[in-house]
């Protein structure tokens, strides 16, 4: 299996790349946006392709060659405006999702925020609504897209080591989260067809990674 990675170079994104790079069976090509974030993952022998979530579908298309699967981890990030948000975590998300049915990509694996509901859109303080209402309106996509989706839904992430240990549920209390365990969490998902057509949310907790993603 090959997985592209979209947002290599993003916080969660990095640990994917090297998980994905160390798995047995797996190999990864990592998306980025800039060419020196290119050069240097070419220099650590992974496959890197420079690429804008701005560029048009037929861009984006092209780094799907050879590609099983897809691993979206990008996003705008929390210093820029809502313009922003809209044409990388929603606009930037519907182009890799409408691209990897037009190469025949079925498997796509969404981070996505911990609550994307309506009521979460209504209750989310003014400056992080945008955000929400992107997440909302990208996860729908692709619930609509006809992929073998799953969305991953990380409580408020940390760069705290990651444990291994996790408390997974459709609907879990809000939590903190180590971006490594999310990272691990979405390595297992794309290789597990039991998860096609879910949704979860993760934080924390005492259950092993593998153990966790069973229960779901």
């Amino acid at each position: 299996m090959k997985v592209l990675v979209v947002g290599a170079n993003g916080q969660v994104g990095q640990h994917v790349v090297d998980h994905l790079h160390d798995a047995p069976g797996v190999s990864v090509r990592a998306m980025v946006r800039k060419e020196d974030q290119q050069k240097a993952l070419l220099q650590r022998g992974i496959d890197a392709v420079c690429v804008d979530l701005e560029d048009d579908i037929p861009s984006i298309k092209r780094v799907y060659q050879d590609i099983d699967a897809v691993i979206f981890a990008a996003g705008s990030g929390p210093n820029t405006g809502a313009d922003k948000t809209m044409t990388i975590d929603l606009d930037g998300a519907v182009k890799t999702i409408e691209a990897a049915k037009q190469a025949g990509v079925k498997r796509y694996v969404m981070v996505s925020s911990f609550d994307t509901t309506r009521d979460a859109i209504q209750s989310a303080p003014e400056g992080f609504k945008p955000y929400v209402v992107a997440k909302h309106f990208a996860d729908d996509w692709l619930r609509r897209s006809g992929l073998d989706y799953t969305i991953v839904h990380p409580g408020r992430l940390t760069n705290d080591q990651g444990t291994g240990e996790v408390h997974i549920k459709e609907t879990v209390d809000a939590g903190e989260v180590p971006r490594e365990d999310i990272a691990t969490i979405l390595v297992e998902t794309v290789q597990n067809d039991h998860l096609i057509g879910r949704e979860f949310q993760v934080i924390g907790g005492k259950t092993p990674i593998k153990e966790a993603l069973k229960s779901v």
